[in-house]
């Protein structure tokens, strides 16, 4: 893609759209460069005393369930099949988890946000689900139900309430952090794989080994455990994520949108679905116990699960790319303010280009330089996200509109900041100043000739921008306009 491409279009088609009631403000000028010695710093968030009193009691509320889980297996596990359980289900997890952070590379989310989806999905789901569960087999058993009917009607709906409980708290108090449906992904799924990390430690280490010990040995516990493994870790660990990340395009869905209904509905039609299915698998091997008939298994993994997994699949690697192309489609308008030069946006729209800038920032400024760059990416992109969620008017508050205009600005002087740890070092590019269609270029020898830009830029800062340039002139063509029009003096 050539940078001068987004005057002819290709930025405005997508550019075009505005959120309900009117057009947010366009991006202000930059006044001038950050004082010498500046050190960038992103934008906090300050944590009110009801925010702080939430924050604890969900702090105090996880450990409780954890000490509740330990003692509880514990107990009815013994010591040894404990730890071969918990040896054993945690060796899927790093694989589960390093697929989640994959997904969210443009944008990782706080390390916090993610410890803390994983810790309500290992603790907090699993304790109301072992207590409610339990109490359900109790109330069919003294109705003389099949037990069974348990993991068909009951486990689905408490597990999935329970495990989407995390990331809806998060949706609450921290919607802005939000990019979308890939979020939801993340945080679902790594609830999701914390809950299924304590599940396998039951099954592997109570129906594993305990079992097996307790009739035949040692070895045939052993040989138990290396079956559930393979059966419930090797073939079957993406149940649990999978069922989950229906609620996670929900939420996701809820986040990014403006309208009220959709932001109550997505939700609640993502959790039905999951528990659906949750119920579904749940119902295969009950139904092949009852009657006899494998097949049933077969077919139903073959003709539902399998499916659903790689549609799921398919969509997350779609939106990883769709959230990279964030930038393509938002930053422009600060390209058109003078923030930014076109290369800086196209060396943004790919993780290949992203990783072909760290590597300049590393060789015209060492370490300095691409630790700067790494958080001039970051910044970048969440510039981007916070001027999509105001073209989409997801800010109905004037409160909301003042904080979103607020950290804006502190994004675009963090990434000013970052800029110059590398600005203008690369002695291999010659001096030069883009005028919203060519590359004006000053070389050693006093010579200055325009240049076109090239079709693939992989250096985001090839030339300097002005301190400050002017505003777009009275009369531009609006949104997606990429320079000065035709006729508007170059400036070299």
């Amino acid at each position: 893609m050539r940078p001068e491409q987004g005057a002819d279009g290709h930025y405005a088609d997508r550019m075009a759209d505005t959120p309900p009631g009117g057009t947010p403000p366009s991006p202000t000028v930059p006044s001038g460069p950050p004082a010498p010695g500046a050190t960038p710093r992103m934008p906090l968030r300050r944590l009110g005393w009801r925010r702080f009193l939430v924050l604890a009691a969900v702090v105090l509320l996880i450990a409780a369930c954890a000490v509740f889980m330990v003692y509880t297996l514990g107990e009815s596990l013994g010591l040894e099949a404990l730890l071969i359980g918990v040896v054993a289900a945690i060796l899927p997890v790093p694989v589960l988890v390093a697929c989640f952070l994959w997904l969210d590379r443009y944008e990782p989310e706080p390390l916090k946000y993610l410890i803390f989806c994983f810790a309500w999905g290992a603790f907090v789901s699993t304790a109301a689900s072992l207590t409610v569960n339990e109490f359900a087999a109790r109330q069919f058993a003294d109705l003389g139900l099949p037990a069974a009917l348990t993991s068909v009607l009951t486990a689905p709906f408490i597990e999935e309430l329970t495990k989407a409980l995390g990331p809806i708290l998060l949706l609450v108090f921290r919607r802005r952090e939000w990019s979308g449906i890939t979020d939801g992904l993340v945080y679902c799924g790594l609830s999701a794989v914390g809950f299924a990390m304590v599940e396998n430690i039951l099954y592997l280490g109570g129906y594993g080994f305990a079992s097996g010990a307790e009739r035949f040995g040692p070895a045939t516990g052993a040989q138990q455990v290396i079956a559930i493994f393979i059966v419930r870790i090797l073939l079957f660990g993406f149940a649990h994520p999978l069922f989950t990340s229906m609620t996670g395009v929900g939420l996701g869905i809820a986040a990014r949108t403006a309208d009220r209904r959709v932001r109550v509905l997505a939700p609640i039609a993502g959790l039905l679905l999951a528990m659906m299915l949750h119920g579904t698998w749940n119902l295969l091997p009950t139904l092949t116990q009852a009657t006899g008939q494998p097949l049933i298994m077969l077919y139903g993994f073959l003709g539902v699960m399998v499916p659903i997994f790689f549609g799921t699949v398919g969509l997350a690697i779609w939106l990883r790319a769709w959230e990279g192309r964030l930038t393509e489609r938002r930053l422009p308008d600060y390209v058109r303010a003078g923030w930014l030069s076109p290369p800086e946006v196209a060396a943004l729209s790919s993780l290949g280009r992203r990783h072909a800038a760290r590597v300049w920032a590393r060789r015209v400024a060492g370490d300095a330089g691409v630790k700067a760059m790494r958080g001039y990416q970051f910044a970048a992109t969440r510039l981007a996200l916070l001027r999509d969620g105001s073209l989409r008017g997801l800010d109905t508050r004037a409160a909301d509109r003042d904080r979103t205009a607020h950290e804006e600005r502190e994004l675009l002087e963090v990434l000013v900041a970052y800029r110059s740890f590398f600005s203008g070092r690369d002695p291999q590019a010659p001096t030069g100043v883009w005028d919203g269609n060519r590359y004006h270029l000053r070389f050693p020898d006093g010579s200055q000739r325009p240049v076109e830009a090239p079709d693939e830029p992989v250096v985001p800062i090839p030339v300097l921008l002005p301190a400050a340039p002017p505003p777009p002139p009275v009369g531009h063509p609006g949104p997606g306009w990429y320079g000065p029009p035709p006729g508007w003096p170059a400036r070299s």
